[in-house]
């Protein structure tokens, strides 16, 4: 049954919230149709568009550089050869922009990367083509989930980052700590920040904001909201109870927010060895690598909580557009990008963990020191996919930066009320 608050939702069809109003009216007014609409289209409701003959595909990408740009022209030049179709990759500039004017002049590419926080809102709109692959059971569960919206999955996940925690090598020598003590536990995990902090250098530098405060709620088995039953949870007593530990390590002073130690975020708080620890992705690795050399360090899996493991994901999709003569086709063309063989050729191009299960194994052979990063894969909550909340969203991440003096119930009740409004306008 469709929950009300995601029928009012889909009733405004709801475009990309990063945009401006008038791009907002824009993908609202000329998107690809209904939800119904674009149901209907694909997934279960029907088969994908296919034109006669050899098809002729436009993939737009947000790419992070030459080495992801090569990797994906490659795989689907490959595929072209293989299968008699055209492809043409092209890299955005800002991919938002050109997908709202793709979608409002009803000429949106065939293909393309879709943010997890930005899925509902396409969704909604109908600009996307709901598919699952044949083996659709491979990708991580937790993936498939992001990436479904009131019982529909719309694409499938292209890759996913997780956070765990680092540890300087240096920092936790000198404190007498070894191996044992790596911090399993929530109380693990404060007494080894009491532990490392030194007048120098605080325990745990913890990211501002829901993307890291989030996974202390994940470990006391809540989140902000319950994603498929459309509904807002952040006021649950369990979430009260992980914000207040968070603010009790902050008060604590073993654990500090990046801008406490002049730092825009945890992995430079952690490169210059202003915090002994962080708790960040396996983006780091790059960062650590270019900016920090000298720094040695371990990473391991957050700490359990009350409720066990929990750790955020991060990931993008496969899009394929509603409006797209070439589904069937784009259909194939996502199935061979996504292959184990190739998630692994991407992962070692530019660093990213495969969405698929089967490709685990390969993985931790090849990046033995990011198994824990993709184990996360298991037990990780991706972020918040209900649609039209990017204001409450944003004003809640403003007032998680306040955290060390504001009250943990009243932030959370706020982002309640929020969210709730929003979904029933």
């Amino acid at each position: 049954m469709t929950n009300p608050l995601i029928r009012a939702a889909r009733s405004r069809r709801a475009a990309l919230p990063v945009l401006t109003l008038t791009a907002l009216s824009l993908l609202a007014a000329c998107g690809g149709g209904s939800f119904d609409d674009g149901a209907a289209a694909g997934g279960e409701s029907g088969a994908p568009a296919s034109q006669e003959g050899p098809a002729s595909l436009r993939v737009l990408i947000a790419s992070s550089g030459d080495a992801e740009t090569a990797a994906v022209t490659d795989a689907a030049d490959a595929w072209a050869e293989e299968s008699g179709n055209e492809v043409e990759v092209v890299v955005a500039t800002d991919i938002t922009q050109e997908l709202t004017q793709g979608f409002a002049g009803g000429e949106p590419p065939d293909l393309f990367y879709v943010d997890a926080g930005a899925f509902p809102d396409y969704a909604v709109a109908g600009n996307l083509y709901p598919y699952e692959l044949e083996d659709n059971d491979d990708f991580y569960e937790s993936l498939r989930a992001t990436f479904t919206l009131d019982g529909t999955q719309y694409c499938a996940p292209k890759d996913f980052s997780t956070l765990a925690l680092q540890i300087n090598t240096a920092s936790w020598e000198a404190a007498g700590l070894t191996d044992e003590d790596i911090p399993t536990t929530w109380e693990e995990l404060k007494t080894v920040a009491d532990t490392l902090t030194t007048p120098e250098q605080a325990g745990l530098a913890i990211g501002g904001g829901r993307d890291r405060a989030g996974a202390f709620l994940v470990q006391n088995g809540g989140f902000w909201v319950d994603g498929a039953e459309g509904t807002v949870t952040a006021s649950e007593e369990g979430n009260v109870e992980a914000l207040t530990y968070v603010q009790e390590l902050l008060a604590s002073g073993s654990a500090v927010l990046p801008s406490d130690v002049d730092s825009g975020w945890g992995g430079e708080a952690f490169g210059t060895e202003r915090a002994a620890m962080t708790m960040e992705g396996n983006w780091i690795r790059g960062a650590m690598t270019n900016d920090y050399p000298d720094v040695e360090y371990t990473v391991a899996e957050l700490p359990e909580g009350p409720a066990g493991k929990g750790t955020l994901l991060f990931t993008q999709c496969w899009g394929i557009a509603a409006d797209s003569p070439n589904q069937a086709a784009a259909v194939d063309l996502v199935s061979y990008l996504t292959q184990p063989d190739q998630q692994i050729t991407n992962a070692e191009a530019f660093g990213v963990m495969p969405s698929r299960q089967s490709a685990e194994e390969d993985y931790v052979a090849a990046f033995p020191d990011d198994a824990p990063f993709i184990a996360g894969g298991e037990y990780g909550q991706g972020p918040v996919t209900l649609p039209g909340l990017v204001p409450a969203l944003a004003d809640l991440d403003s007032q998680l930066e306040q955290i060390k003096t504001a009250d943990p119930a009243g932030i959370l009740e706020s982002f309640q009320t929020n969210a709730e409004a929003a979904l029933q306008q």
